[in-house]
C-alpha cells in the first residue's frame, strides 16, 4: 500500500504565466497559503495556466481558495485554464464555479419549546453526571474510613489551613458586623415597646440557628469553593488529572476527599467563631443603643437561647460543606477546553454552591418546624 502523504497545500511560479498547486488542499492541510495568493502576479492579460497534478487532497475549504485565485486573476484581465486535474477535483471545481454566489443555509432558530427541551435535557444530563460523582466520592471515602492508610494527611492539615486558619479574619469580620447590624436594627422597633432586653433574643436564635452557619458557608463558599474548582479545571485543562488516571493514582481520592475531610471538619468550628463573633457584636450594639449591659445581656442570652439552637446551628455546618466541596470538585472536574472554561466553570461552581446552601438551609428550617425544634 503506498503510504499516504500529508503534504501541506503550496504553489509554485515555473513561468510567469504558470502556476503549479501541490500538496493536501484541504481544512488540515491549508495551512497560511490565503496569504501567499496576494504575492502571485503575472504578465498582463495573458493565458495563465493552473496546474493540478500534484494536489493529492481537496475539499470545499481548498476549492474556496482555489476559487478566490482564479477570480483574482480574471479580475486582472487573464484567461486561465486549469490542466492536469484530476477527474473527481475537476467536478468538484465545477460544482463551486456554477454556484459562485450560493451560501449555506442559516441553521434554523429553536422555538421556545425547543429551547426549554434543550435546557431541561442539559439540567438533567448535569444532575445525573453530579450523582455519579458523589456516589464516585463517596465510595472513595468508605475505602478510605476502611484503610485509613490511604488517606493523604498533608493536603487534608494544607486545606484545613487554607480554608479554615486563613478564613478567620474574613468570617470573624463578617459576622461581627453582622450582630451590629441586626441589634441596630432591631434597637428602634424595641425601645417603642421598652422591650430593650430582648435583643439578646433577637440576636442569638437569628445569629446561632440562621445567619452565623449560612453567612459562613456563602464566604466559604466563594473564597474555597471557586478554588477548588479553579484548582482541578486548571488541571483538567492542562491533562494533568489524565496523567493520574496513567500512572494508576485515583483523581477522587488526591483531589476531593482531602478537600471534603479539611472543610467538613473546619466549618463548624468557622460556624462557632462565627457566632461569638456576632453575638458580640450585638453586644456592643445593645449597650451604645439599648443601654442594656454585657451581664444583663448574657444573661437574658443563656436563658433565651438553648443549646438545641447552638447544635442546630453547628449541625448544619458539615451539609454546607460537603455541598460546597462536591459542586466546587464537580465543577472543576468538568472544566474542558482552555482558560476561558476554568472561569466559566468556576463562577458556575460558586452559583450553584451558594444557591444549593440557601436551597438545603431552607429544607433545614422545614424539617425543624415540622419536628418542632
Amino acid at each position: 500500500m503506498k503510504p499516504v502523504s500529508f503534504a501541506p497545500a503550496a504553489i509554485a511560479q515555473p513561468t510567469p504565466c504558470e502556476f503549479e498547486l501541490s500538496g493536501y488542499w484541504t481544512a488540515l492541510g491549508i495551512g497560511a497559503i490565503d496569504r501567499h495568493l496576494e504575492a502571485l502576479t503575472a504578465p498582463e492579460k495573458t493565458e495563465v495556466v493552473v496546474d493540478g497534478t500534484g494536489v493529492e487532497g481537496l475539499d470545499t475549504v481548498g476549492v474556496w481558495i482555489v476559487q478566490k485565485l482564479l477570480q483574482r486573476l480574471r479580475a486582472k484581465g487573464h484567461t486561465v485554464q486549469l490542466r492536469a486535474w484530476s477527474p473527481r477535483h475537476a467536478k468538484l471545481l465545477d460544482m463551486v464555479a456554477q454556484h459562485p454566489d450560493t451560501r449555506p443555509p442559516s441553521p434554523p432558530h429553536p422555538s421556545g419549546l425547543e429551547r426549554i427541551g434543550r435546557t431541561a435535557g442539559a439540567a438533567g444530563g448535569q444532575t445525573i453526571a453530579l450523582l455519579s460523582f458523589i456516589g464516585e466520592s463517596a465510595v472513595a471515602l468508605a475505602g478510605g474510613i476502611v484503610h485509613p492508610a490511604r488517606l493523604r494527611w498533608r493536603p487534608v492539615l494544607y486545606n484545613i489551613r487554607s480554608a479554615g486558619f486563613d478564613a478567620l479574619p474574613i468570617v470573624g469580620l463578617l459576622s461581627f458586623l453582622m450582630g451590629i447590624v441586626i441589634a441596630y436594627q432591631a434597637a428602634d422597633q424595641l425601645r417603642q415597646y421598652g422591650a430593650n432586653i430582648f435583643v439578646a433574643d433577637l440576636v442569638g436564635l437569628s445569629m446561632l440557628r440562621e445567619f452565623a452557619p449560612l453567612m459562613t458557608a456563602i464566604i466559604v463558599a466563594g473564597r474555597s469553593g471557586s478554588a477548588y474548582a479553579a484548582q482541578i479545571g486548571t488541571m483538567s485543562v492542562t491533562e494533568e488529572i489524565d496523567a493520574m488516571r496513567t500512572i494508576g493514582i485515583a483523581p477522587v481520592g488526591l483531589l476531593v476527599l482531602p478537600k471534603m475531610l479539611a472543610l467538613v471538619l473546619v466549618l463548624p468550628l468557622l460556624t462557632f467563631f462565627a457566632d461569638v463573633l456576632g453575638v458580640f457584636g450585638g453586644m456592643i450594639m445593645a449597650r451604645s443603643q439599648l443601654g442594656v449591659g454585657f451581664e444583663d445581656f448574657l444573661g437574658r442570652f443563656t436563658k433565651a437561647v438553648s443549646p438545641m439552637a447552638y447544635l442546630i446551628g453547628i449541625g448544619k455546618a458539615p451539609v454546607f460543606a460537603a455541598i460546597i466541596v462536591m459542586i466546587g470538585c464537580f465543577q472543576g472536574f468538568r472544566t474542558k477546553g482552555g482558560a476561558d472554561s476554568v472561569g466559566r466553570q468556576t463562577t458556575r461552581s460558586v452559583v450553584q454552591s451558594i444557591f444549593l446552601v440557601i436551597v438545603a438551609d431552607a429544607l433545614f428550617s422545614v424539617l425543624f418546624s415540622f419536628l418542632g425544634i
